[in-house]
């Protein structure tokens, strides 16, 4: 008897779990932003205009719920507005200091709450990337960059296609999950220099 009675609770448990499963009504974008917003607080510099949204995170957004890749027209859209954002440098000079390049791409503060509006922010390329060989740790959510400028090299396309890369990501991927580093103003023109040129010159860690 006892059988009998686990199996039909089992069972009404089953059909309510399936009845609730039929009646499910997914929140609406103003119901999920709400929910998002009041998550969080404003603590030291980190405050809650970082909840804003662009048009681009916002289409690639609901594109991830829904589990679909951008269109091909929106996608070449935001990335032309993207590209449209980059600054390329005004004395025409792209590589800095790859030593300062390598302590910009091992250093992840800056722009948190523990931060103050004084902290140089750093790079933290090596939570993403792989860039050198002697690295035992890195993370692998970009491509590695072991030998970046050494199988590229240093033509007029391939150094401005990395200061866009690196100004701004979406450029040239619309829903890139690297950081804009030039477009939210996360680092130096100087800083970017130097992370130039730790990935192209040929004397770098990066292409040894």
């Amino acid at each position: 008897m006892k059988r009998k009675h686990v199996l039909a609770a089992v069972l009404a448990i089953g059909s309510a779990v399936l009845i609730g499963c039929a009646t499910y009504t997914a929140p609406t974008r103003e119901e999920t932003l709400q929910v998002v917003n009041s998550s969080f607080r404003e603590r030291g510099i980190a405050k809650l205009d970082r909840l804003k949204q662009s048009d681009m995170q916002v289409a690639c957004s609901e594109a991830s719920l829904t589990g679909q890749e951008l269109p091909k027209d929106v996608a070449a859209r935001l990335e032309k507005q993207a590209l449209a954002t980059v600054k390329y440098p005004a004395d025409g000079a792209y590589l800095g200091d790859f030593k300062q390049g390598e302590r910009i791409a091992q250093t992840g503060v800056g722009l948190q709450w523990s931060d103050n509006d004084k902290t140089v922010a750093g790079g933290n390329c090596y939570a993403c990337h792989e860039l050198a060989s002697q690295e035992l740790a890195f993370g692998n959510i970009g491509p590695s960059l072991k030998g970046y400028g050494r199988l590229r090299g240093n033509s007029k396309e391939v150094v401005t296609y990395t200061w866009g890369k690196l100004w701004n990501s979406h450029a040239y991927n619309a829903c890139s999950q690297m950081p804009r580093y030039g477009d939210a103003n996360i680092l130096t023109t100087a800083q970017l220099k130097d992370l130039m040129a730790l990935l192209l010159d040929p004397n770098s860690p990066v292409n040894k």
